[in-house]
């Protein structure tokens, strides 16, 4: 292995030259290994040959780091252990160490064969000892950052072999801006095949940042590519490593950062299960406005699986390769929604994040975002809902800047939004822009006949998932009787419970019996049962809805004609009964 002062030989030859030419004597630098690595005059043809049979004087320098002067070559006690003791040719030597940090790297020796080489060094001899020194140091300074530039080249080799191995894309960019590095994963982001030449790239950021991490837009050769990462200056002494851009796919990042899997992505609308006329019915509207841009209201009772057929309608129409993000407006505080929604500028409020937030409609753009819950949301949040809405675009909290966007918007709610509006606590105008295409959920009690289809379903999906190794589930029929009985007020999600309850419960029979069903259910059941003995006759029931019409409408003569024709009968025929019933006020 080279030492320090052979790898820079080039450079110690034209150090050595110079000082021959100022002190007009023969020079010549030995290495650490006492190597001579450059030499003038007689030295000249001796470089790269071993001193350790003649250099007792540099020996000693070597060692104890000390300038050596020897004044009468041959007769000092340094020069006893030489062959050349007493017949030495020599006129004068004089040596100085060349020092790297503590450790010492080397020697210059200066040797004088002539009584006018030694006189003109002894004229100005402490003059001539000082620019020595110094080029000592220089040889000492070119030596360091030779061995630093080793070290950094060393450190990027490692640097390059790590980053090959990276699953996130990496670019290494010179003080020109240009690529000097490209790994292997950010060629397959960047879809890049030729890497033979240095490429001009130009970086520009865009958006906000997402989760401590930028959008940036780069142009390789005239192309443009979105990606997310940061960039960091490298700090290394070296122009071909100037900074370093560690990024992942756009698209790809803010799937990950808003938890969208495969699974959710793959759901269509011959994914959800029903076969009742009404789910039929349900699903081929489904697919119909999939295809449209327009907004949806979806209503229906908890545990419907609303959140299911608006991911159905986002994969069956045309912005599916786009991202679908969903939040739950009754699931954030108040405080909080707006810049969920939205996003928020840097500083734009007490504990807010240095860089910034990116909010959920910015990262639905180009797709669709789902506000579940929306009958839950503040009245101050409406007012600008409703603007986004109208506007298509949104603003940050803590900017005045718009950001156009392009989303669809699918809401839901298991609330009567029209009850709300009359108690003021939702606006009108907002629900009618939301209301653009009516979707409704029914509950599980109004579609009995999907029961088989949904436990035989919940069956196999926890039997697989709780190891239940049966070749076949036997359920009883008294089981069936209670699950078509029961009016199932938390919908599939409670069925999605019960079932997944019982399979814990399972036997080593395989069997589902009575035994297994949950106690809510059983007795809720009963009451079920009970409730349905208790029918009123036909009379009573005219009675009460008459009643009820009256109650709304008035007694008015304009009252009871509204009445009549909301209950669909004649306005002699609501006397009639009025007086039948004995209904007068």
């Amino acid at each position: 292995m080279k030492t320090i002062l052979e790898d820079i030989q080039q450079a110690v030859m034209r150090y050595a030259k110079i000082i021959s030419k100022v002190l007009k004597v023969e020079v010549e630098i030995a290495d650490e290994n006492l190597v001579r690595v450059a030499g003038t005059g007689v030295f000249k043809n001796r470089i790269n040959k071993s001193m350790l049979g003649e250099g007792y004087v540099y020996r000693t320098a070597l060692r104890t780091g000390i300038p050596q002067i020897i004044k009468k070559p041959g007769d000092e006690k340094l020069c006893l252990p030489c062959p050349k003791c007493g017949n030495c040719e020599e006129k004068f030597e004089m040596c100085t160490p060349i020092k790297l940090g503590d450790d010492v790297i080397g020697v210059i020796g200066l040797v004088c064969f002539t009584d006018e080489q030694r006189e003109y060094l002894m004229k100005d001899f402490d003059a001539y000892m000082e620019f020595l020194q110094q080029i000592s140091e220089f040889i000492s300074i070119t030596a360091y950052e030779r061995k630093e530039k080793l070290r950094e080249q060393t450190l990027l080799k490692s640097l390059n072999l790590v980053i090959d191995k990276m699953d996130r894309g990496v670019i290494i960019l010179n003080k020109k801006n240009k690529i000097t590095h490209i790994n292997k994963k950010a060629m397959e982001i960047l879809n890049f095949i030729d890497n033979h030449f240095i490429h001009e790239i130009q970086i520009e950021e865009i958006g906000e940042c997402i989760v401590d991490m930028h959008e940036y837009k780069l142009n390789i050769n005239n192309q443009k590519f979105y990606v997310v990462g940061n960039i960091h200056e490298m700090g290394l002494n070296e122009n071909q490593f100037d900074k370093i851009i560690i990024f992942q796919d756009n698209k790809r990042f803010k799937d990950i950062v808003t938890g969208v899997s495969n699974i959710s992505k793959n759901i269509v609308c011959d994914d959800i299960l029903g076969e009742c006329e009404r789910m039929l019915i349900l699903k081929k509207n489904l697919k119909k406005i999939a295809l449209s841009s327009s907004t949806v209201l979806i209503t229906g009772a908890s545990g419907t699986g609303k959140e299911l057929f608006a991911r159905a309608m986002h994969n069956e129409g045309s912005r599916k390769k786009e991202p679908f993000i969903a939040i739950n407006c009754a699931a954030i505080p108040d405080a909080l929604l707006e810049s969920e929604l939205f996003g928020y500028v840097k500083g734009a409020f007490t504990g807010a994040s240095s860089s910034g937030k990116i909010g959920k409609f910015e990262l639905a753009n180009r797709g669709t975002i789902f506000l579940d819950e929306v009958g839950d949301m503040p009245l101050y949040l409406q007012t600008k809902l409703l603007r986004v809405l109208q506007d298509r675009r949104i603003i940050k909290v803590g900017s005045n800047k718009p950001v156009d966007i392009d989303v669809r918007v699918i809401a839901a709610t298991n609330k009567n939004l029209v009850k709300l509006i009359e108690e003021n606590k939702f606006r009108e105008d907002l629900y009618y822009r939301l209301n653009v295409i009516p979707f409704n959920i029914p509950p599980l009690r109004e579609r009995i006949q999907d029961i088989k289809i949904l436990v035989n379903s919940f069956v196999d999906k926890y039997t697989k998932l709780l190891d239940k190794q049966f070749s076949s589930i036997h359920i009883d029929n008294e089981v069936w009787e209670v699950f078509y009985n029961y009016s199932w007020p938390g919908n599939i999600r409670e069925l999605e419970n019960t079932i997944e309850f019982m399979i814990n419960m399972l036997g080593t029979d395989g069997k589902l019996t009575l035994d297994t069903v949950p106690n809510s259910v059983l007795s809720n059941e009963r009451k079920v049962k009970e409730s349905i003995r208790e029918i009123c006759n036909l009379k009573e029931l005219e009675k009460n809805e008459i009643n009820k019409a009256l109650d709304i409408y008035g007694y008015s003569t304009q009252g009871k004609k509204a009445a009549a024709k909301k209950l669909g009968i004649g306005i002699a025929t609501l006397y009639r009964k009025i007086e039948e019933y004995n209904l007068s006020k």
